[in-house]
């Protein structure tokens, strides 16, 4: 383990790590305000739900490398364009998020939906006031599964030259150098543990009438 290079480089590699971040996050927040409509259309859909949700799921079969090359041709941008990692990645969590917000609605028991139409809600009222908020927790634990992925699968576009924290591993293979190596590892198990953690806070704050483990 070479530290020396390690304070040589913590510039390049700083700017890495926030280029995972982004990468990261940015699809999960897209696919998030996509699958709740989607979601919701597969839990009222009755006997198509589970065709929906089976064409969700089979988004995330897809190949990713093939997905990262493909999309330049369908976007017409640039193979080395951050835009086709984000789309893809958008893409994968979608299929992940989908079948999370389905289950989710599908969990709000019977009686409080009647309870909050005998109380005068409407059908969009409802929804955004007692049906999402019921199913916080349930998308919340789709949104750890989510993140932690494309924490993972991102590395892969280091193939494709995308900047971030996969080309420390591309870059560490290359010159049989493990230094870039341990710390590329180091830094995508440091980041999947924040956001993880992250996610469980933001469950906590909006369930606050859920009951605590002590």
């Amino acid at each position: 383990m070479r530290f020396d290079w390690l304070l040589r480089e913590s510039g390049n590699i700083a700017s890495l790590f926030w280029w995972h971040v982004g990468l990261s996050v940015i699809p999960v927040i897209a696919a998030l305000i996509l699958s709740l409509p989607l979601g919701w259309l597969a839990h009222k859909s009755g006997r198509f739900k589970s065709a929906i949700l089976g064409v969700a799921g089979l988004l995330y079969t897809i190949p990713s490398l093939a997905l990262f090359v493909l999309l330049p041709l369908v976007l017409h941008t640039k193979i080395l364009d951050p835009l086709n990692v984000v789309v893809a990645l958008t893409v994968y969590s979608l299929a992940l998020l989908v079948r999370t917000v389905s289950d989710g609605l599908g969990a709000v028991p019977p009686d409080t939906l009647q309870a909050a139409t005998a109380m005068g809600y409407r059908s969009f009222q409802r929804f955004f006031m007692v049906e999402l908020p019921i199913a916080v927790p349930v998308i919340a634990a789709g949104l750890r599964v989510a993140l932690v992925s494309n924490v993972s699968i991102v590395s892969v576009a280091a193939l494709i030259g995308t900047p971030q924290l996969g080309l420390l591993f591309t870059q560490g293979l290359q010159l049989r150098f493990v230094t870039p190596l341990i710390a590329g590892i180091v830094l995508c198990l440091l980041l999947a543990v924040v956001l993880d953690g992250l996610v469980m806070l933001l469950n906590r704050w909006l369930t606050p009438w859920r009951p605590r483990k002590v």
